[in-house]
């Protein structure tokens, strides 16, 4: 079963992208891609609070390596 996490080896900030990356499967660039697209054409407050909650809500990856 997949989880929702936040990895450390695919962190640029707090890792959320990149566990939204690891989660779908895709490669974290386009995620972060999709994200700045979207951060610029709603407004930055709307995608920067809910990206503050995901990284209170997203457990970290397990052991770091």
């Amino acid at each position: 079963m997949k989880k929702l996490v936040r990895p450390y080896h695919d962190r640029k900030l707090a890792g959320v992208l990149g566990g939204i990356a690891s989660y779908f499967n895709v490669d974290s660039t386009i995620i972060r891609l999709i994200f700045i697209a979207l951060l610029v054409f709603t407004g930055i407050m709307p995608l920067a609070l809910i990206y503050l909650i995901a990284v209170f809500v997203m457990p970290n990856e397990g052991m770091k390596p």
